[in-house]
């Protein structure tokens, strides 16, 4: 027997009509200005769908890195005394791996049309830290001094970070992530002062 079909938008179309709406109006009218309310109303859900999917409005930019992080991290976590330099990198590769453009990545590359370069720049000292300390974590695992580990995590979140930026603002689609995070890993190790 077939069930009945559900009424409403199919729940797997919902997370992108939100955030398709949320960036819509964050481009037309500002992300300050925007309010949950204007993003449900324009996407056509009501306000706890909206909070099935997105836990503020900043989540929109976000979530999609973040579930990438949280994979990485615990990938990071597995990895006990076994962590080193490949082993480390092959735990983050999959934050940039297939990153398809999404709300962030938009985001990016249209901070200031947007009004979210504010946001973007405390945001990403969030996700900087909680890719840094994942990584310190593992280099001390494998029995890194503090600060060593430390400094290694800050430099392997730099680098994903900005590889991700350098890739958005070029333009997503017109060169490859993976590279940028290849080309951000390859500086570390040029860095002048050193």
């Amino acid at each position: 027997m077939q069930n009945a079909s559900r009424a409403g938008r199919p729940r797997a179309s919902s997370r992108e009509t939100l955030a398709e709406a949320a960036c819509e109006l964050f481009l037309e009218q500002g992300y300050d200005e925007t309010s949950v309310a204007d993003i449900t109303r324009r996407a056509g859900v009501s306000r706890s769908s909206f909070f099935n999917y997105f836990s503020s409005k900043s989540d929109v930019l976000w979530s999609g890195l973040d579930a990438r992080i949280e994979a990485a991290s615990v990938a990071l976590a597995s990895l006990g005394r076994n962590a080193d330099g490949p082993a480390v990198r092959t735990a983050l590769e999959p934050v940039v791996r297939g990153f398809a453009p999404d709300p962030l990545v938009l985001a990016l590359r249209n901070a200031a049309a947007m009004g979210v370069e504010e946001e973007l720049l405390r945001d990403t000292g969030i996700r900087h830290a909680r890719i840094a300390s994942a990584v310190a974590a593992a280099a001390r695992s494998a029995g890194v001094d503090d600060i060593r580990a430390d400094i290694l995590g800050a430099a392997l979140a730099a680098a994903v970070l900005s590889a991700l930026r350098v890739w958005a603002e070029q333009g997503a689609g017109q060169a490859s992530l993976e590279a940028a995070f290849d080309q951000a890993l390859r500086s570390i190790h040029d860095l002048p002062w050193g």
